[in-house]
């Protein structure tokens, strides 16, 4: 591979690597449009484990929107914080990749007062549709998880989701 090829391949591999975090930039911030833009237009393999399996994003963005817009009193009440870490991305073909991530995830649920953290595998595959790298398939596996109660004497505060774009309710 010459030195042009392997800049190309470098390139390749640092657009997917932002794709994965706008995805989970996205996910905090309560934005399903870039959700959704994440994802091929049609016929994502996708399986989130308790979240469930889809042949597509339509119905995982809607879980989506009712999990991570849900407010009571005016404030969200599902607050979730992703950090990806440890990608392995292979180039597999001309606009074709693989990768794997390990997820680190903290969960407030301010429904049930709870705190839950997690960490599992994350095994995708992308494509380039429209001139963007696109994920065709995400498939989470859980590895360990934990659900405390939050201390009765917390204190939570919201900040700002810039990212959202539809109207909650």
């Amino acid at each position: 591979m010459d030195l042009a090829q392997r800049i190309d391949a470098l390139e390749q591999v640092e657009a997917i690597k932002n794709l994965k975090y706008r995805y989970w930039r996205a996910c905090d911030g309560k934005d399903p449009k870039t959700f959704r833009d994440s994802f091929i237009r049609s016929g994502a393999d996708i399986d989130y484990g308790r979240l469930g399996a889809f042949d597509d994003i339509g119905p995982m963005a809607e879980i989506f929107e009712k999990i991570a817009l849900h407010r009571v009193g005016g404030k969200h009440v599902i607050l979730d914080m992703h950090h990806g870490l440890h990608p392995e991305i292979t180039l597999t073909g001309e606009g074709t990749a693989t990768g794997r991530w390990t997820l680190r995830f903290r969960q407030l649920n301010l429904i049930d007062n709870t705190e839950t953290v997690s960490t599992g595998e994350y095994d995708d595959e992308y494509v380039i549709e429209d001139g963007e790298w696109r994920m065709s398939k995400c498939h989470f596996t859980e590895t360990w998880s934990l659900t405390r109660p939050i201390s009765p004497d917390a204190v939570v505060s919201e900040g700002v989701f810039a990212g959202v774009s539809t109207p909650q309710g």
